[in-house]
């Protein structure tokens, strides 16, 4: 069954997401990160400058075959269809979206990253409750007696 992990109480969410898809790149993991165009279009951006010395090399699920094949971080717009065979993995998933994200359950892991403002909060809430509908364990990350430094 799949694995859902929420990382709650993160005060700038696209740093942390850069700093944690850099270190599941150093480990070798394949990320699948889905959320709405506006957020992963930030993201995208953020990938290329968080650091001045480091870049995490990722592509967007719409690329060319041989590029999403070898790419160990993926960028896959939520409004899109469903995940499915056409996704090279289904190792990690990360969402960035405020709802659950379609094809989650064919995810070894699933990530869910909150934020400080009480609409993230609330609508993490949400998402909480459905996973523990549906029968997932749930472990939750609370930064917020922590560093934004995964």
């Amino acid at each position: 069954m799949t694995e859902v992990a929420f990382h709650f109480n993160v005060p700038d969410k696209m740093n942390y997401v850069c700093r944690l898809l850099r270190k599941a790149s150093q480990a070798k993991a394949r990320v699948v990160v889905a959320g709405p165009q506006q957020a992963l279009q930030t993201l995208d951006e953020a990938l290329w400058t968080f650091t001045a010395t480091s870049f995490v090399a990722h592509c967007w699920s719409s690329d060319a075959s041989p590029k999403t094949d070898l790419s160990s971080v993926i960028l896959k717009n939520q409004d899109k269809p469903s995940f499915d065979a056409v996704m090279p993995h289904h190792e990690v998933l990360l969402n960035l979206g405020n709802t659950m994200p379609q094809g989650y359950e064919t995810f070894e892991r699933v990530i869910e990253v909150v934020g400080l403002t009480e609409e993230d909060k609330t609508q993490a809430r949400e998402r909480w409750k459905q996973y523990a509908q549906r029968g997932y364990t749930l472990v939750k990350h609370d930064l917020s007696a922590k560093t934004a430094n995964p």
